[in-house]
Order: structure tokens, then C-alpha cells, then sequence
């Protein structure tokens, strides 16, 4: 599986009347185990190359604060969200302010928007309808991965620079379009 064949597959689910994360499981169901843990492999270097402080910094805004285990549903989310979304948040988190459900969110005070914790799981559910065992895709993912590591796996290493969500300047300057949406521009917003 390539990586349009991966978005293909996200695609393709996104015209089902189910959820996303069970039309992608039924999709990946239905092709050999071998494609499934690459469809895995597409969607862990995806997430991987958004663990990033300034996407982090966007989901603590969406979310009214993000945790470790948060951040890791946000970046399955934005995954979830398809390629456009996607890749404009790789290039710049603050465009997640024109997103359609993130505007609808933040009027609601909805902080589950793109927050996607079931995505997580796809392949793992879809290799365990082949199987019978959710054990057998977790020693079949451990194999693959350690076969195709490669060195741009870095394992978020390079977060790039650091910085603190609590500071409301700081954030206005960074993610200026969310810190508007969510909690005011003025000198009284990011409180």
C-alpha cells in the first residue's frame, strides 16, 4: 500500500453512512493482513510527523488543554480529517481555524472536535476480524515495523521549539486565528 492508496482508502470510507473509523476498518478487512499493517505503517509515520509542540499547542487550544493521551487522539483526528486538512495542518495548525467543524466546535465549546481516539484502532480491529485474535495484530505490527524502520522514524524527537500553552501572548502570536476563535483576541484572551 502506497500512500495514495492509503488516502484512497480514507476516501473511499468517507462516503459510508457509518462512522469513519468502522467504514475504514471494513474496508481494510477485506484486503490481506500484509496490507492492513501497511495501511498501519502509512498512518503511524502520518501521526508521527504531526507530534509537533505547535500542532500540540492547536489541540490544547481546540481542546481547552490536551494530555499525552489526548494529543494522540487529536493527531489520529487530523489523520481522520483526509489529505487536504491534513497536510494544511502539517504546514500551518493554525489553518484548523477555518476547518469547518473546528468554527461549529468553538461556538458550542464542543472540545471533542477532531479528537479521534477510535481512529486509533482501525487497523487493529480490521486485522482482528481476519484473525479472531487483537493479540496477532499487535506481534504482526511489532514485526513490520521493526522490518521497514527506516531513519526517518524518529519517534518525535524533533518536536521542534518548545513552548508554553499557558502563556496567552505567546499563543495569540503563534496560533493567532485559534486563539481568536476559542478565546478572544483581546489582552483578556487565552486567560
Amino acid at each position: 500500500m502506497d500512500t495514495e492508496e492509503f488516502w484512497h482508502v480514507l476516501d473511499a470510507a468517507k462516503d459510508s453512512e457509518k462512522p469513519l473509523d468502522v467504514s475504514v476498518a471494513d474496508h481494510l478487512s477485506a484486503l490481506p493482513p500484509g496490507k492492513i499493517l501497511a495501511f498501519e505503517l502509512h498512518f503511524s509515520r502520518l501521526r508521527d510527523a504531526v507530534y509537533r509542540w505547535d500542532v500540540w499547542a492547536a489541540a490544547s487550544v481546540i481542546g481547552g488543554g490536551c494530555s499525552d493521551d489526548r494529543f494522540s487522539d487529536f493527531t489520529a483526528g487530523l489523520v481522520a480529517l483526509g489529505r487536504e486538512w491534513y497536510e494544511r495542518a502539517v504546514a500551518c495548525p493554525d489553518a484548523l481555524a477555518e476547518h469547518p467543524a473546528v468554527r461549529t466546535a468553538a461556538l458550542s465549546g464542543d472540545q471533542d472536535v477532531i479528537f479521534d481516539e477510535d481512529f486509533n484502532f482501525v487497523s487493529s480491529k480490521a486485522y482482528e476480524r481476519l484473525t479472531g485474535d487483537t493479540d496477532n495484530f499487535w506481534e504482526a505490527w511489532e514485526t513490520h515495523r521493526a522490518v521497514r524502520a527506516t531513519s526517518e522514524d524518529d519517534g518525535g524527537e524533533n518536536m521542534g521549539e518548545s513552548f508554553d500553552f499557558d502563556d496567552a501572548q505567546q499563543m495569540r502570536r503563534r496560533l493567532p486565528r485559534l486563539a481568536a476563535l476559542y478565546r478572544g483576541s483581546g489582552p483578556g484572551g487565552l486567560t
